[in-house]
């Protein structure tokens, strides 16, 4: 049995996971953690990190940005593995992030889907045949009009993707209404639209001579990120220090 604590357990992500892990055996949530109150958990549940005195062998993290430092100082300070799914994170907490991880198992993916992290195997292959032959690459990532970061890191995990596959020969672009000149052959467009109740989209183009290639993967439920999650709990359980990835649990 593994026992978890949910990080932001009263959110969206932390409802869709309390229901998912009622229904497995394998795994149970004894404590939550959330500053708002009006949900009804069969769990105890704690205003802040620091509150929580119900012991655990793993965190699922899908809470905010701002209360990742204290999420790391008390997984550090209880020796507790944590999957860590709050993305949009500042260079300093990435940092602290990376300090964590050489004292407990730390894992970080920037989606969590089975989907996804297949695409970014397949992406690889993709580059190291279409980047030579002078295809122009361009990913558009398309969520909910909720989401406060842009890109999302689930596109900035694909352009990394295909980076490492090009030698890390391209740069990326955000914005070109700002400047008059074409488009450069090694730079790669990332595009962010917000709208409506868009659980997720992401189109990696291949745009080559009379002919385009498109990846596309498509969300139509959170479901598959708070499976996800608990597929990475259950895998942290006694794992040591380090860092972890969506990569690591699939095999």
């Amino acid at each position: 049995m593994v026992n978890i604590i949910m990080h932001g357990c009263n959110g969206r992500m932390g409802q869709f996971i309390t229901k998912l892990v009622k229904e497995d055996a394998d795994c149970q949530i004894v404590a939550g953690i959330d500053p708002f109150d009006g949900v009804a958990n069969d769990y105890p549940v704690f205003p802040s990190i620091d509150k929580c005195d119900v012991k655990a062998d793993v965190v699922i993290d899908f809470a905010s940005k701002e209360s990742i430092d204290s999420l790391l100082e008390y997984c550090q300070t209880n020796n507790l593995p944590v999957v860590l799914c709050t993305t949009g994170l500042d260079a300093i907490q990435l940092k602290k992030v990376d300090d964590a991880t050489k004292v407990i198992p730390v894992l970080k993916s920037a989606n969590m889907s089975l989907g996804v992290n297949l695409l970014l195997k397949l992406l690889k292959d993709a580059t190291k045949v279409l980047s030579p032959a002078g295809y122009d690459i361009e990913i558009v990532e398309k969520h909910h009009n909720q989401k406060k970061d842009a890109p999302s890191g689930t596109a900035l995990a694909l352009a990394d993707s295909i980076n490492e596959a090009a030698d890390n020969q391209y740069t990326y672009v955000y914005d070109r209404s700002e400047r008059l000149a074409k488009r450069d052959s090694k730079e790669l467009g990332i595009s962010a639209v917000r709208g409506g109740t868009i659980v997720g989209e992401h189109d990696v183009i291949f745009a080559g001579e009379d002919e385009v290639i498109t990846f596309e993967h498509t969300a139509y439920s959170r479901a598959i990120f708070a499976k996800g999650a608990i597929a990475a709990a259950k895998f942290l359980k006694g794992q040591k220090p380090g860092r972890y990835d969506m990569q690591d649990v699939i095999g």
